[in-house]
């Protein structure tokens, strides 16, 4: 089996017609008959080697700089560390008001201490665009378990970064047979949200988000056809990749649908009132733009340092193999989603603002946001792309690739707030 090639360059093009395989340097006279002709020739030899197959790709990670990994790592965990003692001092304040306000003998003024416990009666009001927003948190578990299960495969040598084929096609069709979870998902929120257009749920669930992604790598696919460019997807494979979508996807879709719909719904810890509270005026940094734009900072700061060795991998032409940084750079990731949301959550909550449902997937999911404006340094800074069809295919997929973030950012974030404010509510004693 062939796993790579060594070539070397001579200082002079050998003489196709010499002997003994030695190099002789090949005269070229301009001006003679048939002078302007260089004669390029090549050699291939065989070697036997006792390497195991599984290690003969170790020689192309030689050039692998492992103390700026370990560097990007250890600037990861402190955010989260800073991150999780936050979260521990909400959570212990929170069990200081819970078990104040679960008294018996407790005054109007002790209740009304501090402003969470205020809105218990507004607090699981379901949000504008309940469909909208039930379809977007479906699609990012969706892309949540396909992620996980990729990079996991890598880790364990089950997928080859030489083959990136491959791995695109394993990352397709495990994102087709996850859409049995996005149904279930989308559907058990959908209900939540008292909707009773179930089955447009479903189909907007399998359709929308899938959807916008093909019409996004067509345009792409159809711009390189058009430059008749060899990295152009063929027809064949868009006849293939419609047939997984519609026989694949949709039909789990709607299998999780139905299976969410047999499974009962828990009703909400603490009631809702019919008339909503009115939210007091509110300083600035407490406000939606502020808490969404500052929510994404420290995520995109834990994977920066990985992300900008996939962009420098994915559009230069290396081997990205670092997958054992990258599997605990995106638990980590995940995980600080988690916590910044629940702290700005809380925040939100303290100042008597309950429209936490979509403010909650904004505030992890702006973290694509700065993924993509970054990768726009990167193409001005690190790229040298003079050609407009090529900067325009590079910032397709790079939205493409900011699109999936968005949403598996965003329901990492909608389900973390969504625990926690449940937690704390199941507690409180209403009367």
């Amino acid at each position: 089996m062939i796993v790579g090639f060594h070539s070397g360059m001579p200082g002079t093009c050998p003489d196709p017609v010499s002997k003994n395989g030695e190099y002789v340097p090949q005269t070229v006279n301009p001006t003679a008959a048939g002078g302007d002709r260089i004669l390029w020739t090549y050699g291939v030899s065989w070697e036997r080697t006792d390497i195991p197959t599984a290690d003969r790709w170790d020689r192309y990670w030689q050039n692998t700089d492992w103390g700026v990994d370990w560097v990007g790592l250890l600037s990861s965990v402190m955010i989260l560390g800073f991150l999780s003692g936050l979260v521990i001092m909400i959570a212990l304040r929170t069990l200081s008001d819970l078990h104040r306000y679960n008294q018996k003998n407790i005054s109007e003024d002790d209740i009304d201490e501090t402003g969470w416990k205020l809105v218990h009666g507004d607090v699981f009001r379901s949000p504008s665009h309940p469909l909208l927003l039930s379809v977007l948190v479906g699609s990012g578990v969706q892309v949540l378990a396909t992620a996980t299960l990729i990079i996991l495969f890598a880790l364990f040598g089950l997928l080859s970064p030489a083959h990136r084929g491959a791995l695109i096609t394993t990352g397709i069709v495990l994102y087709n047979i996850m859409g049995l979870f996005a149904g279930m998902v989308s559907s058990r929120l959908y209900r939540r949200f008292k909707g009773l257009l179930w089955k447009r749920n479903a189909l907007v669930t399998s359709l929308a988000f899938p959807g916008l992604i093909f019409i996004l790598f067509f345009i792409i696919n159809m711009t390189l056809r058009g430059q008749h460019s060899s990295s152009a997807v063929p027809a064949t494979t868009f006849i293939k990749l419609i047939t997984l979508w519609l026989g694949l996807n949709v039909p789990l879709v709607f299998c999780g649908t139905y299976l969410s719909l047999r499974m009962p719904l828990p009703d909400d810890p603490v009631p809702t009132n019919q008339i909503p509270r009115q939210i007091p005026e509110t300083v600035w940094y407490r406000r939606s733009w502020f808490s969404i734009l500052a929510g994404g900072v420290l995520p995109f700061g834990v994977i920066f340092l990985q992300w900008f060795f996939i962009l420098l991998c994915l559009w230069n032409d290396r081997f990205y193999n670092t997958f054992g940084f990258l599997f605990v750079s995106f638990i980590i990731f995940v995980v600080t989603c988690a916590e910044i949301t629940i702290f700005m959550g809380y925040f939100q909550l303290c100042g008597e603002d309950y429209h936490w449902w979509w403010r909650s997937f904004f505030t992890a999911s702006t973290s694509s946001l700065y993924v993509f404006l970054y990768s726009t340094f990167f193409f001005f800074v690190r790229m040298d792309i003079s050609s407009p069809v090529s900067g325009f295919v590079y910032f397709g997929y790079t939205l493409i690739i900011a699109l999936f973030v968005f949403v598996l950012t965003g329901s990492v974030g909608f389900y973390a707030c969504y625990f926690f404010i449940w937690r704390i509510f199941a507690s409180v004693k209403v009367a």
